[in-house]
């Protein structure tokens, strides 16, 4: 059995890569035109207001997971992990909160203490020294972000499709360098809410017992 602490900072890892192997720094030259590559997909990424679909999510220890996600900026996120994972994470704009719906437990996080704070903006500003490697292939384009300011001792390595610039998906490699990755699959994009796919239930999180 996954750790409960463990399995908590995956799940909002794994969030926080939706929306955007360590890499050893770039030349000066190369950064600068690494970085130029990464916000052009950045700037794509962050101008979709509202995404769903479908995730499958793969762990260090090569356990699988799926579910479905909902994201609409600024700020706002939902994943809904299917049976038999109890766990949603949820993000209403201000706090984000992760929640085990079986054992009746929530862990409550300021949103601007999260990567979510700058993945969920409505741009998506990349500084240089975010971007650690950006990879073009016809096929993919592979981008790998380290800030410790933002992500801490983890990095993203995200994939996206070169030609539409749609994220396909991304791994998060954790300082003991194990490996969280997520795809996803049938997106949709356009989509308006409910106002309740958002909601936190703070009377719940409050209240609860530990």
């Amino acid at each position: 059995m996954i750790h409960v602490k463990t399995e908590r900072r995956a799940l909002l890892a794994g969030a926080a890569a939706m929306l955007m192997a360590a890499a050893l720094p770039l030349p000066a030259l190369a950064v600068a035109n690494a970085s130029d590559a990464a916000q052009k997909i950045a700037d794509h990424f962050s101008s979709v207001k509202t995404m769903m679909g479908e995730f499958v999510q793969f762990g260090p220890r090569g356990e699988q997971t799926g579910g479905k996600f909902f994201i609409e900026r600024p700020g706002k996120l939902r994943f809904n992990y299917e049976k038999p994972s109890p766990m949603r994470v949820i993000s209403d704009g201000k706090n984000v909160v992760i929640g085990n719906t079986k054992l009746k437990t929530w862990d409550l996080y300021p949103l601007s203490k999260t990567p979510l704070s700058l993945l969920l903006s409505d741009r998506i500003d990349l500084g240089h020294q975010m971007v650690r490697d950006v990879k073009e292939e016809s096929d993919l384009t592979t981008i790998v972000l380290g800030d410790r300011t933002v992500f801490g001792d983890s990095t993203i390595t995200l994939m996206f499709d070169p030609k539409t610039f749609d994220l396909r998906q991304w791994t998060i490699t954790d300082a003991q360098a194990k490996d969280t990755t997520v795809m996803i699959f049938n997106v949709k994009t356009g989509t308006a809410f409910d106002p309740s796919v958002f909601e936190i239930p703070y009377s719940d999180v409050h209240s609860q017992k530990r």
